[in-house]
């Protein structure tokens, strides 16, 4: 009777090392589970990926190589303008005229506020005793002393005030992504983009990682918002007729194998590392992971494909991070994941004999 429970455990044992189910490859599957070219008869195959380490020695190399995904967008950076505003087509000006006249030729009291009046297309407005004049380009002051001028002539006493509501030309539409939309007027030529934001409300708060997007004369630029605030130089002077908006970072990547987590993530920020990202997903699965090799899958595309210095060897790239080891977590800390990359968690080896084992035990106890 004995003999038969042992000859059972024997078997079961057998079964269980045979082929116990997995959450992940081992390192030596990944690696060899690839599109290889058949070589010749005792030759090496030629596989369609590169393999790299992500330590102190290669992190120069690969820093330098081409980011995927999305192109970078340009960004205009800050200078500084005179504070005036300029008229343009579509303001409104409103004139009040002064005369100390007894006798004003502008009415009982000698003041007169003429009605609202729009720049014209040509850039002109109508003023009594003046005709049609140009005040486009001008700034307020500017206009203001060249109606004097014209007025003069014929009304020496006068003066003239002048206010100024600006037109579309000189609005900008901050049309989407931030807690309140709409056309804002530009106080004046000096007005900078996080000024605009606050008179907004900011990004809308449901954004993860809001990225600035500025479309001026038919081009768009772009940088995170995050750039915006630590950077001064980034923080540009509006003009009117700009469209800016918020969008999302749309960034991904994807964790699949033995780690905390399997899922697509979004990029909480503009550069992320692949540290971070382990932070983010838990880690690795305790019980199952081979923490020496986290893989980072990563496709370039053709044209980013160079000698291995200035750019990847292949399109397909295999970057193994070591979690044990001090140079490691280091260099892990100051790899920036991109778009579209892939974190693997490998299984250890350890685990199936593990599993094993406790099988063992479990029956073991049960045949007793």
């Amino acid at each position: 009777m004995f003999a038969q429970r042992c000859f059972a455990l024997i078997a079961c044992l057998a079964l269980a090392s045979c082929g116990l189910p997995r959450g992940a490859g081992f390192e030596s599957e990944i690696l060899a589970a690839s599109n290889a070219n058949t070589a010749a008869a005792g030759e090496d195959p030629v596989y369609d990926f590169a393999v790299y380490d992500v330590d102190r020695a290669t992190l120069p190399v690969l820093a330098a190589w081409p980011a995927t995904g999305k192109e970078a967008l340009p960004w205009i950076t800050a200078r500084d303008q005179p504070a005036s505003l300029m008229i343009a087509a579509g303001d409104q000006v409103q004139l009040t005229i002064w005369d100390a006249e007894e006798t004003s030729i502008f009415g009982p009291g000698g003041v007169t506020a003429l009605p609202l009046t729009q720049v014209n297309s040509a850039g002109q407005i109508f003023v009594p005793f003046i005709g049609d004049l140009r005040v486009s380009g001008m700034s307020p002051t500017t206009a203001r002393q060249r109606i004097e001028e014209e007025l003069v002539r014929t009304v020496p006493s006068a003066q003239v005030q002048l206010v100024v509501e600006p037109g579309r030309a000189n609005t900008a539409n901050l049309a989407s992504g931030v807690s309140a939309p709409g056309l804002y007027p530009l106080a004046d030529r000096n007005l900078k983009l996080l000024e605009l934001f606050s008179l907004a409300g900011g990004p809308n708060p449901t954004l993860v990682s809001p990225q600035v997007r500025l479309v001026r004369d038919g081009q768009t630029f772009g940088l995170p918002f995050d750039r915006l605030l630590e950077d001064p130089r980034m923080n540009t002077t509006v003009r009117g007729g700009d469209r800016i908006y918020v969008v999302d970072d749309d960034r991904k990547f994807i964790t699949l194998g033995a780690t905390g987590s399997q899922a697509i993530f979004d990029f909480p920020e503009d550069e992320f590392s692949a540290l971070e990202a382990m932070a983010l997903i838990g880690g690795v699965n305790a019980g199952s992971a081979n923490p020496e090799s986290i893989l980072v899958m990563r496709e370039y595309a053709s044209s980013a494909v160079r000698d291995g210095i200035s750019g990847p060897p292949k399109e397909r790239v295999v970057f193994t991070i070591d979690l044990t080891s001090a140079d490691g977590l280091f260099s892990a800390g100051r790899f920036l994941l991109e778009d579209g990359d892939l974190i693997y968690g490998t299984e250890s080896a350890l685990g199936p004999a593990l599993t094993v084992f406790g099988l063992g035990n479990s029956l073991a106890t049960t045949l007793n």
